[in-house]
């Protein structure tokens, strides 16, 4: 009876355990898009359930084909990677080019996965992108995030509107000092345009991101 009533017990603690994990990471949603050309043509944009890897809501939105034991993309939809065209699909999550395959990365709410199908040229300057924005300030990378500031020239009152949409902690007049591991977005004047540095050597670094003119249009799915 008592070894009845012990196992019971230990199937409740289980079963308890089980639910507390279903409810992390597991829970809500994560945008998926995908591009070609550094996002001058766009081939989706849909929700998909958070908890899962990268590469497993991918298969279930496109037709897929991978490579290397499924652990990288080869083909979405029959556009193929090739070594003769210098061709291949580029993955990026809130902002920042991943760091390993896609089939080791898991979702979390919020996050903004996205695969681009470009040359292989200029493949060095993406290590960051604003197409995302206002990520990686929101959602980080791999679950982590950074402190996020707004340094800015001219209107404080553009800065103010940007620094909210950045959940900012501090806004105020460039040269003002930036916290060390800080996400930083400047506010400049000047001709629109927008641009995305990594101030480290991985993804999840902290991010410089400067904002000239009036950047509010958004810029999804475009690659500096």
């Amino acid at each position: 009876m008592i070894r009845r009533a012990l196992a019971a017990l230990s199937v409740l603690v289980l079963l308890a355990g089980c639910g507390s994990f279903g409810s992390g990471e597991g829970e809500g949603t994560a945008t998926l898009w995908v591009t070609r050309d550094r996002g001058a043509t766009l081939l989706l944009d849909t929700k998909v359930d958070a908890g899962q890897t990268l590469m497993r809501a991918l298969d279930a939105e496109v037709e897929l084909e991978t490579r290397y034991g499924g652990r990288f993309v080869q083909a979405i939809d029959g556009l193929s990677g090739s070594l003769d065209a210098q061709r291949d699909w580029f993955w990026f999550v809130n902002g920042y080019e991943g760091d390993r395959s896609a089939a080791a990365y898991r979702l979390r709410d919020g996050d903004v996965a996205w695969l681009d199908y470009r040359g292989w040229q200029r493949e060095g300057e993406a290590r960051v992108v604003v197409g995302a924005f206002p990520e990686p300030f929101l959602h980080g990378y791999d679950g982590q995030t950074r402190q996020a500031v707004v340094r800015f020239e001219g209107s404080r009152a553009r800065a103010t509107r940007l620094g909210r949409r950045i959940g900012a902690d501090s806004i105020e007049p460039l040269g003002t000092p930036v916290p060390k591991g800080a996400n930083v977005l400047e506010v400049r004047d000047g001709t629109t345009a927008a641009t995305a540095e990594l101030l480290g050597e991985s993804a999840g670094a902290p991010v410089r991101v400067v904002f000239r003119g009036d950047p509010d249009p958004a810029r999804r799915y475009a690659l500096p």
